[in-house]
């Protein structure tokens, strides 16, 4: 029954069927940098940068209600918001990734600064410049993603495919650079490797997968999708290369259940997604603790 009204909606429904690719792709990439960014400490950027794209979200908004009924209106609603919000947050990024070496302002204390003032002002743009009666409801929907993944347009779709796989085959192509910085990058520099460019090459790609993953589960809940996948593979595997096979593989199945979830039962795709990571974070710890113990 429930496989039968799932397939119902996959072959009737062509905003069900973006739904799953958009979110496979995003799953995807937020594994493959979710490994890094972890090793690293650097799981908060996600979170920080994710309140950015909430801002920059809301600064979007705004344009389009200002110039609205002119030319420069009508070239804002029909590239949407995607690449205002993806250059406001990979601006951020790089900005981060440099108040982050200043001795005066440390790394979390940068994130946490420019973090909670995105969210601030995003939030007082959604209210002073309000385009609808229901503004508790947008930004709701905003922080959680609520129905964002279900209301993609082809364009926003087609955008979407490009930048993951993008995303993807920068990983793969600089998959060894990736991991010396991220294991030892005072070796790294040591051996001639620019490390600092390759940390600022892994910020922009964590700043594109967080815009992207906004319509997946929302500002708020975007973090779960970087961090979750990765700490469950590490209760199973050591491996660089094992966990990050095995934390892709994850979150690609996670967000098909999660969205296929959600379809049928209705529920929030988000916090679906989410609540699928978690249960899959217990079981990977069960067996990674069932594995050891039959190990030892």
């Amino acid at each position: 029954m429930i496989w039968e009204k799932l397939a119902s909606y996959v072959t009737g429904y062509a905003f069900v069927r973006y739904a799953l690719v958009v979110g496979v792709l995003i799953a995807l990439c937020a594994a493959l940098l979710g490994v890094p960014l972890v090793l690293k400490r650097f799981s908060f950027i996600g979170d920080g940068l994710s309140h950015v794209a909430f801002g920059a979200m809301a600064i979007s908004a705004v344009l389009d209600q200002i110039f609205k009924n002119t030319s420069l209106g009508d070239f804002l609603h029909t590239v949407g918001e995607m690449p205002l919000v993806l250059l406001v947050t990979t601006g951020c990024a790089v900005l981060l990734l440099r108040t982050g070496q200043n001795a005066k302002i440390k790394g979390d204390a940068a994130v946490a600064m420019i973090s909670v003032g995105a969210l601030a002002v995003g939030y007082l743009l959604m209210n002073l410049f309000s385009t609808s009666a229901n503004v508790s409801g947008d930004v709701c929907s905003t922080l959680f993603g609520a129905t964002s993944i279900l209301t993609l347009t082809g364009w926003e779709v087609w955008l979407c495919v490009v930048l993951s796989l993008a995303v993807v085959a920068i990983f793969v192509l600089f998959y060894h650079k990736i991991f010396a910085v991220t294991f030892d990058e005072n070796f790294a520099r040591a051996t001639g490797l620019r490390a600092g460019a390759y940390n600022l090459l892994i910020a922009v790609v964590t700043a594109v997968i967080i815009v992207l993953a906004m319509n997946l589960v929302g500002s708020l809940l975007i973090s779960a999708l970087v961090i979750f996948p990765a700490l469950s593979a590490m209760r199973i595997f050591k491996s660089f290369l094992s966990v990050t096979v095995f934390a892709a593989a994850l979150s690609v199945l996670c967000a098909l259940a999660g969205i296929a979830l959600a379809i049928v039962y209705g529920t929030p795709v988000g916090s679906t997604i989410v609540a699928v990571d978690i249960v899959a974070f217990g079981a990977c710890t069960l067996a990674g603790t069932v594995w050891g113990a039959v190990r030892d």
